[in-house]
């Protein structure tokens, strides 16, 4: 089967589509014949090297960590009724002392995965829309529990054009809460506006801060969810209201926010961060996934789908996530 490998840590170009063999499912095991791959920013961090003390990748190997697709065929222990069911599951091995799951073998024709890990997509949803939201609608569910979504409370979302912050857009929306997107860029700004915000500001320029706050009576938001990280999610901290909920998600300038721990506690600022969310566990992930499946089935969300390319396509994939230059959610099509 055709895969993208990694042999060295570095840049996009380091990406590259191989043929390798196809995957055996093993005792508890199904393997899926993949229609969509996920992409998530933190493909592009482990890809450069970076994380090896969380997530320890061993070159060479596949990226990628959920996919979409049909069960082709299943292992021993695991019920036969599951071959040709269409289902999204997450891929990659665990780990003994923790939940947490390597990020690898989803950018491929076919993956291997454990059985537990599968959950059926809704007849009627389009496969592309469920990879879309078996990463980033389980975080948008994640931040709509931390963030207690009010009617007419102003919620601030930071980097508000990508996977999960478009989605929360719209769950804040449905909630009855009043959305300010931040955004780079006209062409972001755009599907901010198209998803229901109230506002769209541009955080590329000076004063968006200040703008966010005016936007918000003066007060600021009582909610940020911070999906850009870095120096633009440490901003983004100045638009909380005092007495606000600052969450941070998100690595998109490359980092996590730093936000310093006295100014909050003066403020009464409740700070969050991704490793903090209530519920991020694999079992409660699955019913989150299963949630935002039927959301999107009945189409009361839907993924921002800005590019699908093929396998081949992999490291112009992750170019535009680097660069910053891709709209909404990007995903790998076989």
């Amino acid at each position: 089967m055709r895969a993208v490998r990694v042999r060295e840590f570095g840049g996009p170009g380091t990406l590259v589509t191989e043929e390798i063999p196809d995957p055996v499912a093993g005792p508890g095991e199904v393997v899926i014949d993949v229609t969509a791959a996920d992409i998530l920013f933190l493909d592009t961090l482990l890809r450069r090297g970076w994380g090896q003390d969380f997530f320890p990748v061993s070159l060479p190997y596949t990226p990628g960590s959920g996919v979409a697709g049909t069960v082709s065929s299943v292992g021993e222990g695991v019920d036969p009724a599951w071959v040709g069911a269409r289902v999204v599951a997450e891929t990659g091995r665990g780990t003994p002392e923790t939940d947490r799951i390597i990020p690898t073998g989803g950018y491929a024709e076919r993956a291997a995965t454990p059985a537990e890990r599968l959950v059926r997509v809704p007849d009627g949803l389009d496969p592309a829309h469920a990879a879309a939201l078996l990463h980033d609608g389980v975080m948008a569910k994640l931040l709509e529990g931390a963030a207690r979504f009010e009617p007419g409370t102003w919620i601030l979302v930071a980097a508000a054009a990508g996977g999960a912050g478009s989605l929360a857009v719209q769950l804040a929306r449905a909630a009855g809460a009043h959305v300010v997107g931040a955004a780079r860029g006209e062409r972001k700004l755009d599907l901010v506006r198209s998803l229901g915000a109230d506002a769209a500001v541009d955080y590329s320029k000076p004063g968006w801060v200040e703008e966010v706050r005016a936007l918000t009576g003066g007060e600021g938001a009582r909610v940020v969810l911070d999906g850009a990280g870095g120096d633009l999610g440490a901003a983004a901290f100045g638009a909380v209201a005092d007495g606000g909920r600052f969450i941070s998600y998100g690595t998109a300038s490359g980092a996590f926010a730093e936000i310093d721990a006295e100014a909050a506690e003066l403020r009464k600022v409740t700070v969050t961060g991704l490793l903090d969310l209530e519920g991020n566990t694999p079992s409660h992930k699955r019913e989150l996934t299963r949630d935002v499946l039927e959301l999107a089935a009945e189409g009361r969300v839907t993924p921002r789908i800005g590019a699908a390319l093929p396998l081949g396509r992999a490291a112009e994939a992750h170019a535009g996530l680097e660069e910053r230059t891709s709209v909404g959610k990007t995903l790998l099509v076989v």
